[in-house]
């Protein structure tokens, strides 16, 4: 028997993907154009039970929906996370065609725990966030940075990342923030395409086997949500540009297609008051295609964001379809909009169903559909998953993720990211062994670099280690996204100046979003912002073992008035804040 076309690498990846498709049932072809989340089991095995599966067992997904892409959720040991990849990939091999999965993931590299948006890092190298890389305005470090995601994820068989997020952070009350590279389109767009270039790998300006394929979010750019507000959530569902800046939030957007993305996620929320429709972007026709495929010359494939179709249960909380504009359409009629606004791939879904009958009833030509799934397809080929590379070698997973010279370089630049804002007669870098009071710091680690003292009266020094100020919302989802006032309450801001008056105090913020500080500012005897730091980066950056280079990849507002006064589309627009945009001292 002769080998088949699409199992020829002889043959163009266009020939192989005209056999594929050839050979294909539309409950094939349906199945292609869903992502949906599957979780890793214990040990590494695959979850078959429907009660404990999230969502839908893989043996369901893969063996009767005909779905071969998957978002990774949870973590485990290397080895474990890597044969949960090879018996899912088994698992693909054995069905009719034997058309391989594709696996994606959010941030892994970093300091966040969000189920919707990135996880702690675990087994993999910790690096700072975004931000923190945005700090240090280093293309080069971006791209090694991106690279060493990649050859980590290589390991475990994760071959599409669900980042960077390239978003503008104009307004700063939005919960997102933390993945952004800042509020500037320019620095932004220059770290976008250093980051998609090391996902791809050294020395090519394709994909191909060695590659991880970037997925860029949240087209036309997520920033300027109405009030500040996330559009997971139906409050949030409103993107405003009172400004008249749209065009400023697609100049990423723009480098990201000029770097050579291949993949594009739209956000959830509707435009507001733009010559565009107002249905949430994964249904706009006008953004998906008018825009981004004629006007932007975008070829790739584009993903909705995840949940657009059906009502779900996360973590506990009833999450309604985020079909933003469109809440009255029957989920025949969302992914209809879908596909005819130009996405090729649900996000969070497994409907294929839905896909059979829109074309079984004439209302989606197959032809459409077709047109989609050879850009999976073709993605697929590249990447080298049909041929060499559709397993992972467990013992290299174990030996890659996490080695100490990813880790190191990690620590090294969290703590280059730290950005020191003041430093009152020179207070920093501390010399000695002082007798320190600390708050936020682990004590154990403290005390490698100090005397400790619980009483600060009696300290010479005191390092108080903060959060971003935030509104708690309620629900076991929802409560995960920091959002609202960027102030701190009034008895804990009163808590905090007693202490900056009773002993000189080093405050270090951890900034997830631009925090409202006037008062802590000027009664702190030093103050750095952190964007994803741990306490021994952090302290070696005040006892002087390393320098902070970081500056601030957006203004600090000087209070609650200017946030609230302000364009959410805007940037740097404050002509008097606290600190501005590239703020940053150096010892």
């Amino acid at each position: 028997m002769s080998t088949p076309v699409y199992r020829d690498p002889s043959h163009s990846v266009a020939e192989r993907v005209a056999d594929l498709l050839a050979r294909m049932t539309l409950e094939e072809k349906a199945g292609l154009l869903f992502q949906q989340m599957l979780l890793i089991g214990p040990g590494g095995a695959l979850i078959e039970d429907p009660a404990q599966a999230m969502t839908a067992t893989a043996g369901r997904m893969v063996g009767e929906l005909g779905m071969n892409h998957f978002n990774m959720l949870g973590s485990a040991a290397p080895r474990e996370m890597a044969d949960w990849h090879n018996r899912l990939q088994a698992l693909a091999e054995d069905t009719r065609l034997g058309i391989p999965v594709t696996l994606s993931s959010d941030p892994r590299n970093s300091f966040t725990d969000n189920p919707g948006t990135a996880m702690l890092s675990g087994p993999f190298s910790q690096w700072p966030e975004s931000l923190g890389l945005a700090a240090l305005d280093d293309p080069d470090l971006v791209r090694r940075y991106a690279d060493t995601v990649r050859r980590e994820y290589l390991a475990v068989g994760i071959r599409l990342a669900l980042h960077p997020q390239i978003d503008l952070a104009t307004e700063p009350r939005w919960s997102r923030i933390p993945g952004t590279f800042g509020e500037d389109a320019d620095l932004t767009s220059r770290l976008v395409a250093a980051y998609i270039e090391g996902l791809r790998g050294p020395g090519t300006r394709a994909l191909g086997p060695d590659s991880v394929a970037a997925m860029v979010k949240h087209f036309p750019g997520g920033g300027p949500q109405l009030d500040g507000e996330d559009p997971h959530f139906s409050y949030g569902r409103e993107q405003v540009y009172p400004g008249g800046h749209f065009d400023y939030h697609l100049r990423p957007f723009r480098a990201a297609i000029a770097a050579g993305a291949t993949q594009m996620m739209p956000y959830y929320g509707m435009p507001v008051g733009t010559r565009y429709q107002e249905v949430g972007f994964g249904f706009n026709k006008g953004v998906l295609t008018d825009l981004l495929r004629g006007q932007l010359g975008f070829e790739g494939i584009v993903v909705t964001d995840w949940g657009l179709v059906t009502d779900a249960v996360i973590m506990g909380q009833p999450m309604p379809a985020r079909a933003w504009g469109v809440e009255h359409l029957t989920e025949l009629q969302r992914a209809e909009k879908i596909l005819d606004a130009g996405a090729d791939q649900f996000g969070g879904e497994h409907r294929p169903e839905l896909v059979v009958e829109l074309v079984r009833s004439a209302s989606i030509a197959e032809s459409r559909i077709d047109a989609s799934v050879r850009r999976l397809l073709a993605e697929k080929f590249r990447l080298g998953l049909v041929d060499d590379r559709r397993y992972v070698d467990p013992d290299a997973a174990e030996q890659t993720v996490g080695h100490p010279d990813f880790r190191a370089a990690g620590r090294t630049a969290q703590a280059r990211s730290v950005t020191l804002l003041k430093n009152t007669d020179g207070l920093l870098p501390a010399s000695g062994r002082p007798l320190l009071y600390v708050e936020g710091l682990d004590p154990d680690t403290a005390a490698q670099y100090a005397e400790l003292t619980h009483d600060p009266a009696l300290a010479d020094l005191a390092v108080l280690r903060l959060d971003t100020p935030y509104e708690p919302r309620p629900g076991g989802f929802e409560a995960h996204f920091h959002a609202g006032r960027l102030d701190f309450p009034e008895d804990r801001l009163k808590e905090i100046l007693a202490l900056l008056d009773t002993v000189p105090t080093i405050v270090v913020l951890h900034l997830e979003r631009p925090a409202v500080i006037p008062e802590i500012a000027e009664h702190a005897a030093a103050l750095l912002a952190v964007y994803g730091t741990s306490d021994t980066a952090l302290l070696d950056v005040l006892f002087g073992r390393a320098r902070p280079e970081g500056k601030l990849p957006f203004q600090l507002p000087r209070s609650m008035r200017d946030v609230t006064q302000g364009h959410p589309d805007v940037p740097q627009e404050s002509t008097n804040p606290l600190f501005p945009f590239g703020a940053g001292l150096r010892y």
